[in-house]
């Protein structure tokens, strides 16, 4: 529940985790600093207590210098958070003490129509801290009726998973790589075999992408039609093969780069977009307008979240929950409790 706006105190100082910049194996990659809040707020800012920070494996990528875009310096990783407004400045319209809010990923990104870009985590400082300031204009109000672990996980990885099936329609098929019927591929026989048991209704299918001619096994299990939709997360490694089991005519989007970005490894991709007809959309966990569409969404259903929450652990622990998430350990999401 929100804080008692009577018993509020504000804050003059924040804990953050800053990245090391230290990409030396076996060393930290983060480290834990006290800093100063910038004090009295600027007439549109905004000040937000936050209770969870759910990580994604992009942060771990960033802290160990995989990022394929430059990022600032020992910058503040993460950029999914929940939290409460503790402050305002004297002209912020939109929100109140007590509101339940997280800032958007692209802080740039508001209606689509922008020409820039600024990501939390990499041109900006992110959410992995006690304390944020954002302007208003780039906070989202979230659903009342989550708690803040699982509100954690709406600003760039739900909202990047509402993009990326945008399309999809009762009767389609999607395949994710990690209504509408769903295919879930993934390098991990043992990790399949528990998102199977864990939601058997209806039943998900599954292949493994070790397989070298996984997307055939796709083709077999929609009748060598295709999927409608792709969720591509890999990159290079996955992209023509995902193209091959798309259906004519079918929708990839590009959501992240697991695998080793190799130009050789796309040597089919030209002539396999073309036969395939396919549409490849890049995916930047998307709009503040397409996050505030989730939560409605979300609100609407009262559609809880809890059951992709893998581990929570401790906000001290935050070096530990970032080297889980690099080893691949994860099959839900991973979040920290501050």
């Amino acid at each position: 529940m929100p804080t008692n706006p009577q018993s509020i105190t504000v804050p003059t100082h924040r804990h953050a985790w800053r990245r090391t910049d230290d990409y030396t194996p076996g060393t930290a990659k983060i480290k834990l600093i006290t800093e100063s809040l910038p004090l009295p707020l600027d007439p549109t800012l905004v000040l937000v207590k936050i209770h969870a920070v759910s990580l994604n494996y992009r942060d771990a990528n960033i802290a160990h210098g995989g990022n394929p875009w430059p990022v600032i310096p020992n910058g503040i990783l993460g950029n999914d958070a929940s939290g409460e407004v503790i402050g305002v400045g004297d002209k912020v319209k939109d929100f109140k003490i007590g509101d339940r809010v997280a800032p958007v990923t692209d802080t740039e990104l508001i209606t689509g129509r922008e020409s820039g870009r600024s990501w939390l985590a990499a041109n900006e400082d992110g959410v992995m801290a006690d304390y944020i300031v954002f302007d208003e204009s780039r906070l989202v109000k979230l659903p009342v009726h989550l708690d803040w672990v699982s509100a954690a996980t709406i600003p760039c990885a739900g909202t990047t998973a509402w993009s990326a099936v945008k399309g999809a329609r009762p009767g389609k098929t999607v395949l994710i790589q990690a209504g509408a019927r769903v295919i879930l591929s993934s390098s991990s026989d043992e990790k399949l075999v528990k998102i199977k048991e864990q939601y058997p209704n209806p039943p998900i299918l599954t292949v493994n992408y070790r397989n070298p001619t996984w997307h055939e096994e796709v083709l077999r299990l929609t009748s060598g039609v295709g999927v409608d939709i792709v969720v591509e997360n890999g990159g290079a490694p996955s992209l023509v093969q995902s193209m091959k089991c798309t259906r004519r005519g079918g929708v990839i989007s590009q959501v992240g780069y697991l695998g080793k970005q190799d130009p050789e490894l796309l040597e089919q991709l030209i002539p396999t977009i073309i036969d395939r007809r396919v549409v490849l959309r890049g995916i930047n966990a998307g709009t503040k307008y397409d996050t505030e569409d989730l939560c409605e969404a979300l609100s609407a259903h009262e559609t809880q979240l809890d059951d992709i929450i893998d581990k929570v652990y401790p906000f001290s622990q935050a070096e530990e929950a970032l080297q889980f998430i690099w080893d691949g350990r994860q099959i839900g999401k991973v979040v920290l409790r501050v």
